[in-house]
């Protein structure tokens, strides 16, 4: 990560961020979702800084029980700021059964993308109650290879951190002074325990390497980088219109 100024980048988010809300929705709130991870933390604590800690509203969402959720309120606690803790088992529940029973069938790729979109369409429910705009917390080397769901996490109305690799956002939540639990937290998938690391193939410390300078060692590692990002590249990438012109 040579060359990084943690301070300067996380000033200039600030100012984005502050220049945004001028010209896209002055006065409104930031509403984020708060996983009590890197992203979230880093996403939340960013938007503090830049718009004071009244405007910024986290919302908590587990789905039934959430085993790392002291997580999400320590971080909620530490930001001082208003937030809302909404269950989204039972809405989760209640999609995969009412299509189980229209299809017959719900795929395994469907049972891992429905509570992040689940997640999604709640908080913009929020947002648009409390006078807000949804914070997206992505960050580059997840999008990189895909490690998002489309419609759910990767969705928002402005991206903090979406330029940013793993270890940047790591180096700019130090630079906030945030819990190093927080910051340092391994992602788990919340599905079969497994961290995000053994879900992927190889380490985020490889990637954004592999991001920032092309260089990748392993050459077999490198293929499946690049493998992920061409499959993945259409989640970045505004919807196909057909050009009809009349």
């Amino acid at each position: 990560m040579s060359g990084f100024d943690a301070g300067k980048v996380k000033n200039d988010i600030v100012n984005w961020i502050r220049e945004f809300f001028e010209a896209n929705g002055k006065g409104c709130n930031a509403v984020i979702g708060i996983s009590g991870g890197k992203d979230s933390s880093v996403a939340a604590a960013l938007c503090v800084e830049a718009l004071g800690k009244e405007r910024v509203i986290g919302v908590l969402m587990p789905r039934g029980v959430q085993h790392d959720i002291e997580c999400s309120k320590q971080l909620v606690e530490f930001l001082g700021i208003d937030n809302y803790t909404i269950n989204v088992g039972d809405a989760c529940d209640a999609v995969e059964k009412c299509v189980e029973e229209a299809l017959g069938d719900f795929s395994e790729t469907s049972k891992v993308n429905l509570p992040p979109r689940v997640r999604m369409a709640t908080l913009y429910a929020v947002s648009q109650s409390k006078n807000g705009r949804v914070v997206n917390t992505c960050n580059l080397s997840e999008d990189w290879v895909g490690y998002s769901t489309r419609y759910g996490d990767a969705a928002g109305d402005f991206s903090p951190l979406s330029k940013l690799t793993v270890e940047e956002v790591k180096a700019i939540g130090h630079e906030l002074g945030l819990p190093e639990n927080l910051v340092e937290k391994t992602p788990i998938d919340g599905l079969c325990d497994k961290t995000d690391e053994d879900n992927l193939g190889f380490t985020y410390a490889v990637l954004d390497k592999y991001i920032r300078t092309g260089i990748c060692e392993d050459e077999e590692i490198k293929k499946l980088i690049d493998r992920k990002h061409e499959l993945n590249k259409f989640k970045l990438e505004l919807m196909p219109c057909f050009p009809y012109e009349p």
